[in-house]
């Protein structure tokens, strides 16, 4: 008898465990106790910035861009005010002062995915029809404001130290059992609540060889999600610009890792950490930070996390 293979568009995966109108997902297991336990972890008052600063040559998927200029419309209206100091400032302290421009997608640089940025079909996290939920200015649901800002434990898995390599290769699937042997040298489980964090190595050619950091990337493969999603953990990420190998595990089957941890579960996901500091740095469980700004309906945020011990 031969078997139909259901697409995996068809399969229904909502409501999510937190409940049909749940729109922060994997965040809700970073509970007081979970934020307790890592604040517990610092004893050297020591802060770890894990993002890359953000220009217009960072690496960024194709369609995504970066551009800040300066504006200075104060320096010349100022000193027309009839208060002008005589600096050519406002008043008699001769203030001035400039600003900047931004125009980019949030969705480049060291950032946190929204549940909203990806779809199985035109479902989203919870079930929800991106036909039902698009405004505008991005979606009126799962929107990146939502998400709860985030203090908890970190563990920093470095898969390139257990490889023994400096850097994994392009495609290289990251599996349960390297995390279990890498989460062996921390010396600690993983709970409910938890972030993980993998370091591979390709964060290194950040800003050294964009084009080789752009080409594809190693990363965490399918049983690797089954693995967080059943630890509860609360956020992933990587030091490379997606989240999962590329190429794919199967070809047929591109970026299905993020798509999965974001639609399917709920998990929220780190993308472009610098983690090779921490990595040499031998820093493996850390009180782990992560704030956001509060974008309406935005598919993603610029953090700049922290690892405190």
């Amino acid at each position: 008898m031969s078997t139909v293979q259901i697409p995996r568009t068809a399969e229904r995966w909502w409501p999510s465990r937190y409940g049909a109108e749940d729109e922060i997902g994997s965040l809700n297991e970073v509970t007081p106790a979970a934020t307790q336990r890592g604040a517990a972890l610092v004893r050297a008052g020591r802060v770890f910035d894990l993002s890359h600063p953000l220009d217009e040559h960072i690496p960024a998927f194709p369609g995504r861009s970066f551009r800040q200029y300066l504006t200075t419309p104060a320096h010349q209206i100022n000193r027309r005010r009839a208060d002008a100091g005589p600096g050519g400032g406002w008043g008699r302290n001769d203030v001035n002062w400039i600003v900047e421009q931004v125009a980019s997608t949030s969705q480049l640089g060291t950032h946190m995915d929204g549940l909203n940025h990806l779809q199985i079909g035109d479902r989203m996290y919870n079930g929800h029809r991106l036909d039902d939920v698009v405004e505008e200015y991005g979606t009126n649901r799962l929107g990146v404001d939502i998400l709860p800002q985030v203090v908890t434990r970190g563990f920093m898995l470095d898969i390139a130290a257990v490889r023994g390599v400096s850097r994994l290769d392009l495609g290289d699937v990251i599996t349960p059992g390297d995390a279990e042997a890498a989460l062996t040298r921390t010396g600690v489980d993983v709970e409910p609540g938890d972030a993980v964090l993998f370091h591979t190595g390709w964060g290194r050619y950040w800003a050294i060889d964009n084009d080789a950091y752009l080409a594809g990337e190693p990363g965490p493969g399918m049983a690797l999600v089954d693995w967080l999603v059943e630890r509860r953990v609360a956020m992933t990420g990587c030091d490379t610009w997606s989240y999962g190998p590329v190429p794919a595990e199967d070809p047929a089957e591109p970026f299905v890792v993020p798509q999965t941890l974001n639609a399917k579960h709920g998990v929220v996901v780190l993308e472009n950490l610098r983690l090779v500091e921490l990595a040499e740095a031998g820093v493996r469980v850390f009180m782990f930070v992560v704030a956001h700004p509060k974008l309406r309906g935005a598919t993603g945020a610029w953090v700049a996390p922290l690892a405190v011990i």
